[in-house]
């Protein structure tokens, strides 16, 4: 069998990932909320494509959990259940608690200089959806300051599904969002700065907590 006959070609992949960028993109800055509709034959209209780019962008954005399709339906944004509420809670509350004790362990003084330098663009967030954007920034820099591939992976592959629970928080309530999360995220760097894990495991708790207790009206105990 010829090369060509064992692999597809890349042209079109690539255009499809174009695509899933910029539905990603829309989905991230609200301009499709969760529940929205997201048409085939419009989105190959305003991004200039054909419709077979637009579909396997659509199930690209599907593996990681932005996209819901349903043959009565279509496609349409995620809209999270109590059940993905919970289960996204709660793994990323499993993730962050190795995340907290590997930076503390073996981050470099930079990495977490790096993750502190993310916190302070945080005053700077012009808007709700600019401030989830740094939120997600922060975590990425505190799981690459862990160092732990594996690790870093994991907390990729639910990234989007996060941002997405992100923005559900605040499509809830912005109350107090944008003025308290900068110095929350200063606190969670000092205490991995200075390298107390205990205290870093409670803050980074109650900061899941908080988002949590505006999606559902309850807290991790009830």
């Amino acid at each position: 069998m010829s090369d060509q006959g064992k692999v597809a070609p890349a042209r079109r992949r690539g255009l499809a990932d174009e695509v899933a960028d910029s539905i990603r993109e829309a989905i991230f800055s609200g301009a499709y909320a969760p529940g929205a509709q997201l048409r085939e034959v419009e989105l190959s209209g305003a991004l200039d494509v054909s419709r077979g780019p637009v579909r396997e962008a659509l199930l690209k954005l599907e593996r990681e959990g932005l996209v819901r399709s349903a043959w009565h339906r279509g496609a349409t944004v995620t809209t999270l259940s109590p059940d993905d509420v919970a289960e996204l809670d709660s793994l990323r509350g499993a993730l962050d608690q190795l995340a907290v004790r590997e930076v503390v362990a073996r981050a470099s003084d930079e990495d977490i200089a790096a993750v502190a330098k993310v916190a302070d663009t945080m005053d700077r967030a012009a808007d709700a959806h600019e401030m989830v954007r740094c939120d997600i920034a922060f975590h990425d820099a505190v799981y690459a300051a862990a160092r732990h591939r594996r690790l870093e992976e994991a907390w990729q592959a639910i990234r989007c599904q996060v941002h997405l629970f992100l923005l559900t928080r605040i499509g809830r309530s912005t109350d107090g969002y944008l003025s308290r999360i900068p110095a929350e995220h200063r606190e969670l760097a000092a205490a991995l700065r200075a390298r107390d894990a205990e205290a870093a495991l409670d803050l980074f708790a109650a900061h899941r907590r908080e988002a949590f207790t505006v999606l559902t009206g309850t807290t991790d105990a009830d």
